[in-house]
């Protein structure tokens, strides 16, 4: 290649991803507002609508990976988004805002997220997630849902909600602008997905000569994963540290237990797990996920030097893929 069309191709790499961000914000206020309109409580729309919402640019990048025959990148930029979410931007989060949690609302989304890793990489020992692995995901993400909407009830129930806090403001104005940062927000996302996966994977091939896998595990994971920093980097603003953990345990379990089983179904039922993958990649995300949660079980708070060990297991993987 020479220097114009290098140039040209990290161009279009950096624009699918300015799209994939600026897409899903306006995705994630579009779909929200609607499903406040519609009458859903505003606590409902946080614990499932939101959530499922922000993981969208990883999900359309994996499955247009998938769907084009790039296993490599389709199976990396999942694994790779959970381990920079917790390895990077959680570790951010809990150095800036240690912080003491919600013990019975903490506990049982990170056993689940704990559990989803644990079981991609016993549905995978083979090296292909088959269908009994990808109805077992499903049925993790169903148990992460229902958790949430009973947490929901209970919420409303002791009076912690009120209807002021479902009630918004209606005008025509309103839907037709809401309407479209919907639909914009949709087609930036899928066109900013092709982008990113076609020039992510030139850059791999022809230009670094490296391995699919590791720019999917890093700079592509990393790049999805940048609506998560958004939110973590307002919430330390704002001091709000409950808002900055508990998007990124929502959005790491879907990332699993949703795009892994998605690519399944779109490859025929069968997706193909490299070795490095099984060998390398989960074993540290496990290691970092484990580090992150097992001291807050004992301590019941996240501490700093917390954070900086999980972001030092990060720095330690990062060398290791090099």
């Amino acid at each position: 290649m020479n220097t114009f069309e290098t140039i040209w191709v990290f161009f279009l790499f950096i624009l699918g991803l300015g799209a994939i961000i600026k897409g899903g914000d306006l995705f994630v206020d579009a779909a929200a507002w609607i499903a406040k309109i519609s009458g859903i409580p505003q606590f409902v729309i946080g614990a499932t609508i939101v959530s499922l919402a922000t993981t969208l640019p990883e999900l359309m990048v994996s499955s247009i990976a998938s769907a084009q025959g790039n296993n490599q990148m389709a199976v990396g930029n999942a694994v790779g988004s959970v381990t920079a979410n917790t390895g990077l931007i959680m570790a951010l989060s809990i150095i800036f805002m240690p912080h003491s949690v919600n013990f019975s609302r903490f506990v049982p989304k990170a056993l689940i997220l704990i559990a989803s890793v644990f079981l991609l990489g016993i549905f995978s020992i083979t090296g292909k997630l088959n269908i009994i692995g990808t109805v077992g995901m499903l049925i993790v993400l169903a148990i992460f849902i229902i958790q949430n909407l009973h947490e929901a009830k209970d919420i409303f129930s002791q009076g912690q909600i009120s209807a002021q806090d479902m009630r918004v403001t209606v005008s025509r104005r309103n839907v037709i602008r809401h309407i479209v940062y919907f639909a914009v927000g949709t087609a930036a996302i899928v066109i900013g997905s092709n982008l990113l996966v076609d020039n992510g994977t030139i850059i791999a091939d022809k230009i670094f000569r490296i391995d699919r896998r590791i720019i999917s595990l890093t700079a592509v994971a990393i790049g999805t994963s940048l609506p998560e920093l958004v939110t973590t980097v307002t919430a330390i603003a704002k001091k709000q540290s409950s808002l900055s953990v508990g998007n990124i345990i929502g959005a790491n379990i879907i990332d699993l237990t949703l795009i892994m089983p998605v690519c399944s179904l779109i490859c025929g039922g069968t997706l193909d797990i490299s070795k490095s993958t099984l060998l390398i990649d989960l074993p540290f995300l496990a290691l970092i996920i484990l580090a992150v949660f097992i001291p807050v079980f004992k301590n019941k708070r996240f501490s700093r030097s917390q954070g900086f060990l999980v972001l030092a297991l990060y720095g330690i993987y990062l060398m290791f893929l090099f």
